[in-house]
């Protein structure tokens, strides 16, 4: 019983960790990769698709992507979806492929995207903490309920609280690494 509410609460702990790395993905950094279109989504034949499932996505010369498409009617779909997307992108198509040149950081984006990354920073670790509040009450409703010791509920909540300090200085080592990323010319 304990070790299910320790089990679930890492579990949750876990997603939001991917979750943060999923939007550390979506700020761009001065460098581009493919990943950074994962977010755009293509009008195909009425339903909205994800990008990566209608072409192929390369990185050319370390500042653009070079995007082809599967099907060559898609190209201005495609180049549509991602105008439209925030990512501040201006693709321009040849007619085969579309290219889309990732325009340099400025001092002040720069310090916007670090700002945006230390807010979902914050975000993640308010939902660990959330998590393991949530756990913690529930040994506590289990003690209360005389189905475990109140020492059981101690040590439980214990090591409720090391998987709480190891999923934030998970938090925090991810932030670091993008926000040098960021900050990187």
């Amino acid at each position: 019983m304990i070790n299910d509410i320790i089990k679930d609460a890492e579990d949750r702990m876990q997603k939001s960790l991917s979750a943060l790395e999923d939007a550390f993905k979506r700020i761009r950094t001065g460098r581009a990769h493919p990943s950074l279109l994962d977010s755009v989504m293509v009008s195909y034949y009425g339903a909205d698709t994800p990008l990566s499932q209608l072409a192929n996505i390369n990185v050319e010369e370390g500042r653009s992507l070079l995007i082809s498409p599967w099907e060559k009617p898609m190209i201005g779909e495609i180049e549509k979806a991602i105008m439209k997307s925030d990512l501040g992108l201006n693709p321009s198509n040849n007619g085969d492929t579309i290219r889309v040149p990732m325009p340099p950081l400025t001092e002040e984006t720069r310090r916007e995207y670090t700002k945006q990354a230390k807010g979902e920073a914050e975000n993640a670790r308010i939902a660990i903490r959330n998590i393991r509040r949530d756990a913690n009450s529930d040994l506590k409703d289990l003690e209360k309920e005389k189905e475990i010791s109140e020492d059981e509920q101690r040590r439980a909540e214990e090591q409720v609280q090391k998987l709480t300090d190891k999923y934030i200085a998970n938090v925090e080592s991810t932030y670091q690494e993008k926000e040098t990323d960021l900050l990187s010319i």
